[in-house]
Parts: structure tokens; sequence; C-alpha cells
């Protein structure tokens, strides 16, 4: 059973602009605070009593260059990207300096769904101004330019529904104020690497990419309230570190994600997580009893693993849960509520294919006695949590049934900041 998203639409235009606005008063406050902006603001300041605004002349250069590797714009987008006023470009928002806020700077830009085909030249480092870059939806393609590290400012990056290629783009891990990185379906290959974890990031979105190997073990030093990993090649158990998302995670989603062994019991530490999803992976064992202790928790799903044992009242009562599917696994009880979850109003479940008793739409005898009859060892991943090498005594190959990418949201929208 699909899962319904709680992520929405991206912000409109004058949402963008007040947002931009906000971000230029709020890194004002924050150069005034923090000595180590101090530098960099003198230096500005010098610039922009220039006889020209030379940081708008740094702007038209690096529009031009980014102009001229642009092989495709079928929808004109960049049509009126013509001389130095780069604040009338389409797709061009400009907005006070933080620094100075009697000059205009170009402070965001916006791409999405302009279908613009090419890649992203160095000079984009020239826009050292930027706290935000949309690009989603469209083909650029290549790799990110080293030269981003220069934009100290950027607050927001999303590069989603693309055609970027590499291993994950290690410079956006050295921009200092990056709050929501978004990654999404593109082509990044390769491990995701341990300092993704140490940035103080609201939102990590890096589905539908080639990622691989397993998931760090210092994934729960995020403070991330929505981390994505679905469609990719992770492998291994969910780490038992997890449950340092505690004060920040409200959304996780691992759907697959080939990840073996059992969910840790650390899941029950995730006191605000509101979305949990884990379909089409081969995990295995019982539902952990810690996950009746999740009270915020209003989508769960279990669906396509191998996951067996009893689904306990204590996960159907809770009192925020909505939508709980656990179809194509391999249960073979349910106590109290779990038994009759119609009784509960607007209600959404999914039980099909299991081992349940006197249940329509179940597995064969033969079918869960194969499975069942095998014994299931969860502590070979107490200790090991990601490594590759942890797993149950029983870890089988690939489910059948799992598809290559399972639909995830639309790259065109982003986490809700509710």
């Amino acid at each position: 059973m699909p899962m319904a998203s709680s992520l929405v639409s991206s912000l409109p235009t004058r949402a963008l602009l007040l947002l931009l606005l906000h971000i230029s008063f709020s890194f004002n406050k924050l150069a005034a605070k923090h000595g180590h902006f101090a530098a960099h603001n003198r230096h500005h300041e010098l610039r922009s009593h220039s006889s020209s605004n030379q940081r708008l002349h740094q702007a038209y250069i690096a529009f031009q260059a980014w102009k001229r590797v642009i092989y495709s714009d079928p929808n004109n987008f960049t049509t009126n990207w013509v001389g130095p006023s780069v604040c009338t470009y389409k797709g061009v928002f400009c907005a006070p300096a933080p620094d100075d806020p009697k000059i205009r700077v170009v402070a965001g830009i916006d791409f999405n769904f302009a279908d613009i085909a090419g890649f992203l030249p160095n000079e984009i480092g020239l826009l050292s101004d930027l706290a935000l870059i949309h690009l989603n939806s469209n083909r650029f393609c290549g790799i990110l330019p080293e030269t981003l590290a220069n934009l100290t400012l950027l607050y927001e990056l999303d590069i989603s529904n693309n055609r970027f290629v590499g291993p994950f783009p290690m410079v956006v891990l050295s921009l200092p104020t990056l709050y929501f990185l978004d990654i999404r379906y593109n082509e990044f290959e390769g491990s995701l690497p341990p300092q993704l974890f140490n940035k103080k990031l609201d939102a990590i979105l890096v589905n539908n990419n080639r990622f691989s190997n397993t998931i760090p073990q210092n994934l729960g030093l995020s403070t991330a309230s929505v981390v994505v990993f679905a469609n990719n090649n992770f492998g291994g158990c969910i780490p038992t570190t997890i449950y340092k998302f505690a004060d920040t995670l409200e959304e996780l989603l691992l759907i697959n994600t080939s990840l073996t062994g059992c969910l840790p019991q650390e899941l029950g530490f995730l006191y605000k997580l509101r979305v949990l999803d884990v379909s089409f992976n081969n995990i295995t064992g019982p539902i952990p009893y810690s996950m009746a202790g999740l009270s915020h928790l209003e989508q769960l799903n279990l669906g396509h693993n191998m996951l067996t044992g009893i689904v306990s009242d204590g996960v159907c009562i809770l009192p925020s849960l909505t939508n709980f599917t656990f179809s194509y696994n391999y249960f073979c009880e349910e106590t109290g509520v779990c038994q009759n979850l119609t009784s509960r109003s607007g209600f959404t479940f999914d039980d099909r294919r299991n081992c349940l008793p006197e249940k329509p739409f179940q597995r064969s005898k033969k079918e869960c006695d194969a499975v069942l009859e095998r014994p299931v060892d969860c502590s070979c991943c107490v200790s090991g949590g990601g490594g590759a090498a942890a797993g149950p005594a029983f870890a089988p190959a690939r489910a059948a049934f799992a598809p290559a990418a399972v639909p995830v949201s639309s790259p065109s929208i982003a986490p809700s900041y509710s």
C-alpha cells in the first residue's frame, strides 16, 4: 500500500523573496554576533563602495559563463540573460546584502522545471552572496564544481532530478551555513561520507541515486528532521546509533535500500517520529517492542520484508497512527486491536500476504513454514550496526517482488517545516 506523503510544494516566488529577505536579515545578525564573519564583511564593504556594484558585476560574469555552457533551453528560460542588469534575469532574485543593506546582491536562483541542459561552470563560485540554489527538474549533468565552496552564505541547495554524476559531492560539506540539502534523483554513486551527518542540516534527501556500501555509523549525530535514503543500495543493518536522532528526527524513509538484519530496539527512542518507511528490504525478525512508545507516529510501512512474529497491540493502538502497512511479510499472529483494525475509524492498513490464521489473502502454509521454521538471530546486528558483515542468521536473497525503484515523492517538493 503506498504511503501518504507529508511533503509539501516548493515555495512560490513571493514566498521565496520573503525568505531571501529573512535569511538576509538573519545573516546580518549572525555577522554581528560572530567575529569570524567580520573580515568577510569588511572585504565586501570595500568592494561595495567602488564606482559600480562589483558584486553584481561578478554575478554578470558568472551568468554569462553559465549561459555559454547551456546546450538546450527549450523554454527560452535564459533568453533575457543579456546585459549587466542581472537582477532582471529570469530565475534570479536579488536582495540587500547581508553585510551592507544599501547594496543589492544576487541572493537566490530558482531554475525549477526549466528543462535546461548543460553543466555548472566554475564561475558559479563568483555568486558568493547566494543563499538559495534551486535547480530542480532540469538536465544539468557532470560534477559539481569545487568553486561552490565560495558560497559561504548558502542556506538551501536543491539540485534534485538532474543528471549529476560522480561520488558524493564533498564540496557541499564545506558550506558553513547549509541547512537544507536535496540531491535526490541524480546519478551519484559510492559511499555516503560520515561527515555528512556531522553537519547541522534539517533535511538530507539523497534518495534515487546509486549510493552503496552501508549507512554510516554516525548517522544519529545529524540534527535533521527529515532523512530520505530510499532507492539506493546500502545494504547492512540500520545502525543502532540511530537513537541519537531522538530530539530531531520526524521522517525516516529507507525504502528499497537493500537493508538486512533486524529492526533495532533503538527505533523506539525516536519519540518525535511521524513517518517511518522501511518497505521493500530484506529485514527479518520481530517488530521491536519499543515501537509501542512512538506516540507521534502517523505512518508506518513495514511491507515487503521478511519480518516474523507478532503484530502487537502496542503498535496498533498508537494514538497518532493512521496508516499501517505490514503486508508481504511472515507475521503469524496478531493481538488485541490488531485482529480487527477495521474497527478503527479513518484507519488505513494492509495485512495481505502474511501467515495470519483465518485472515484472507495470506501465504500458503508451505510458504510460511519454509521461513518460520528457521531461527532468526538479531544479536549479530547489535554491535555491527551498519556493517556489511552484520546480518541475521537467516538473510534471504533480495525478494523477487522488490522493484528497481519505489516512488518516494515528486522531486519538485520539499519537506515541510511544521
